[in-house]
């Protein structure tokens, strides 16, 4: 398989939880009709596979075992030859013979026309220098990340070999009073330290930030952690009071509204992205300490400019953390690259199963467009038709009959587009949370609706990710941003925390039928699909 080519799987609906077993290491579930379910295969699905600890044996037995057909023994082949190439390319850092200057990064190869081939490339060739011998050429150190973005794109994805500086040492221990880190929070740990770079793949609730904690204390080094707004970074600081033997004095919030630089210092994007006369001030601060460890919470959100600045640190462990590795802008290839492979993936179906996450009812309610409605949408230019769909009166009473039905237990109503947030908080006499609540306003809300003060909470995107709202059981999506997959995944983590009686949550997402809010709808379920979640569908008269 070439580098940009993809492979679709095919398998019978009988076989599907066995076959989404099997196969989720390393395929993206494509379709979920009814009988049939179809997987996408790629390159970089497989190298994720193969740096996560699977060989090309399995895989080739899942896709013999599972697939509808019988698959042609060259299309084998040709997924172990992909898969064989991780690896064929290594980074290693070597000592520098009867010099005192230390040590050189060298990209080495065991198979020779595979390096003669990549020194051919116009855009590698720049990235590396002597020619050591016929098995390996010097690299800079400072294009460590740029080569092996370019190898990647080219087909020979380099196993990052070369390991890290240790940063500035810092004491860190998991305060574990009562507590211990879960099985599989221990399996997340020690597979990241053993690559020393790489993603964590969880499911929201299961525990993300208690394996940044383990990784932290594993590194007893200076640590900088990067986040999604500064609601998220006041929680980290809270979890890593309670749960580590940090103090609140060698924690700092590098945000908006402070600039404080500490041992363990949380910054957010949007500051670290912020442009003045054309330049990024704040991304002096990766230069601020010797860092030893960088945590990318909600890595499949990093922006474009954290990228960049993570080419240049290719020599610290870097922790990606994400409830999944889709991005909506196709740039897996740099997490990949630039963060690391995958180093553990927990399926959420196995975590639900061993009781660490609620169960969860899924259910898409279908709504008609009355016929005034329907015409303006048919008659509508295609780029307002997700707008008109979305915010459908329709939907309306369909909120309130659910908020109705849920009456006492804590639900969230979620959605895209303010004006019709705020007409569903006024129906239902609910707080609404947008993107222009202050952050102190957040933080109160969100307090209220832990402690039951409120049972109701209207959000827009902005409670999409890293809010840890451990009471809520209930999710009502009105609205969404077009097909986002992730975006499904995240808003159906917000209900999934375990419940003190053992409840199974419920995820409603309301839809207008025959409309592309319908077409959107089914795009976005494709990750949960995935992991086992099945939507029942139910016409809204019939709730």
């Amino acid at each position: 398989m070439q580098s940009d080519k993809t492979l679709l799987l095919e398998v019978d609906h009988p076989n599907a939880e066995a076959a989404r077993r099997a196969i989720a290491p390393f395929a993206e579930l494509e379709r979920a009709p009814e009988h049939v379910h179809t997987y996408r295969i790629t390159p970089l699905g497989l190298w994720n596979a193969r740096a996560a600890g699977h060989d090309a044996e399995q895989v080739v037995d899942a896709l013999m075992t599972h697939s509808r057909y019988a698959v042609p023994n060259a299309l084998l082949v040709d997924v172990a030859d992909t898969m064989d190439r991780y690896g064929r390319l290594t980074l290693e850092k070597e000592g520098l013979p009867d010099s005192a200057e230390g040590t050189r990064l060298v990209l080495r190869t065991t198979d020779r026309p595979v390096l003669e081939e990549v020194l051919r490339h116009k855009k590698i060739k720049p990235l590396t220098g002597e020619r050591l011998d016929d098995l390996a050429v010097v690299v800079h150190p400072s294009e460590r990340g740029t080569l092996k973005q370019e190898l990647l794109k080219i087909g020979w994805p380099a196993e990052d070999l070369a390991g890290y500086v240790d940063g500035e040492a810092h004491p860190i221990e998991l305060q574990q009073d009562g507590w211990h880190l879960r099985p599989y929070q221990q399996h997340a740990v020690d597979g990241f330290w053993h690559g020393g770079s790489g993603v964590v793949v969880l499911p929201c609730g299961a525990g993300k930030t208690l394996v940044g904690a383990g990784a932290m204390a594993a590194a007893k080094a200076t640590t900088l952690i990067l986040v999604t707004n500064t609601v998220s970074a006041r929680q980290w600081k809270d979890e890593l009071i309670k749960r580590t033997t940090l103090t609140e004095d060698e924690i700092g919030e590098y945000s908006g509204a402070r600039k404080e630089i500490r041992p363990v210092t949380i910054a957010t994007y949007q500051v670290l992205t912020t442009k003045r006369k054309g330049a990024y001030a704040h991304l002096d601060l990766l230069d601020a300490r010797d860092w030893g460890l960088v945590v990318y919470d909600e890595v499949h959100l990093l922006p474009a400019p954290i990228f960049r600045m993570t080419a240049d640190l290719q020599a610290r462990r870097r922790l990606g953390l994400t409830a999944t590795l889709v991005r909506e802008d196709g740039r897996e290839a740099d997490v990949f690259s630039l963060i690391g492979p995958k180093r553990f993936d927990a399926p959420w179906k196995d975590i639900e199963a061993q009781g660490y996450i609620a169960p969860a009812d899924c259910v898409e309610v279908r709504v008609s467009l009355p016929d005034g409605q329907r015409m303006a949408y048919a008659v509508s230019e295609p780029e307002e038709r997700y707008r008109l769909a979305s915010c459908s009166d329709a939907k309306l009473p369909v909120v309130e009959k659910l908020a109705k039905q849920h009456a006492g237990e804590p639900t969230l109503v979620i959605g895209q587009y303010l004006d019709q947030l705020h007409e569903v908080a006024e129906r239902l006499g609910a707080e609404v949370i947008t993107g222009e609540t202050t952050v102190k306003e957040r933080q109160r809300l969100y307090d209220a609706f832990r402690t039951g003060e409120i049972t109701t909470l209207v959000v827009s995107k902005v409670a999409n990710f890293s809010i840890d709202l451990p009471e809520a059981s209930v999710a009502i999506q009105i609205s969404g941003t077009f097909g986002s997959r992730q975006e499904e995944a995240q808003r159906l983590g917000r209900v999934l925390r375990p419940k003190g009686d053992g409840r199974t949550a419920h995820f409603y997402t309301i839809v207008s039928r025959d409309t592309v809010d319908a077409d959107f709808a089914a795009h976005r379920q494709r990750f949960l699909a995935e992991q086992g979640y099945a939507y029942r569908i139910v016409d809204a008269d019939d709730l």
